[in-house]
């Protein structure tokens, strides 16, 4: 009885359309993303040096660890949020006026997670980040709603501590990262492919030779 050895066309086309998208991706997270995330770390390391303006309307993330100012007449709500090792950040909601979208404050930080912070409003001076923002990671792939800003206050009020500075660090630029294992996973793909294909010849060989 002959067996004929038949090349799987159809399984290799689809393993090989599946390491080039994935090598495509390597290529597009290192040759696009990382140099547009660098230019824009870049900018907001340079941030804390320019002249302070009014705190913005508008989410802009090209604004953060900038300096800023704004007057908050007053606050709507007060809440806590968690800090890590300083404990928990308290955030002030506030009313900026009719014209406007309202601004948030970090005010400063306490370790008392049953504090109730007690401030009437003012104006506030210091730099500006993300406000805290409740969506998952997921959540926030499928809603492309930017996120808030906030001023983080360079004074805190009484009984509060005060607030860390700028920190570059928290932005993260993982694309190097992701560029290596988008490549990996092509590397993978394939050795596994061509292992799978050594094992299948194998396979008919011994059944050939029945």
């Amino acid at each position: 009885m002959t067996t004929t050895r038949r090349f799987p066309v159809l399984p290799t086309l689809l393993v090989a359309l599946a390491v080039a998208a994935m090598i495509a991706l390597g290529l597009w997270q290192l040759l696009d993303r990382l140099p547009k995330k660098e230019a824009f770390l870049a900018q907001l390391a340079a941030n804390p040096a320019r002249p302070p303006m009014a705190f913005p309307s508008l989410p802009d993330e090209t604004l953060l660890f900038r300096r800023a100012t704004g007057v908050c007449l007053e606050p709507t709500a007060i809440r806590l949020a968690g800090a890590g090792k300083a404990g928990f950040r308290v955030i002030a909601d506030c009313r900026t006026g009719a014209e406007g979208p309202g601004m948030i404050v970090q005010l400063g930080t306490t370790r008392d997670p049953k504090l109730k912070p007690q401030w009437p409003g003012g104006a506030v001076s210091g730099y500006i980040t993300h406000a805290p923002d409740g969506r998952s990671l997921i959540g926030s792939l499928f809603d492309p709603t930017p996120a808030r800003l906030m001023l983080v206050a360079d004074t805190p009020p009484a009984g509060l501590a005060p607030n860390g500075r700028p920190d570059l660090d928290a932005v993260p630029n993982n694309h190097l990262a992701y560029a290596g294992q988008w490549f990996f996973f092509a590397a993978i793909a394939a050795i596994i492919y061509v292992l799978a294909l050594g094992r299948r010849g194998k396979v008919v060989s011994k059944a050939a030779s029945r």
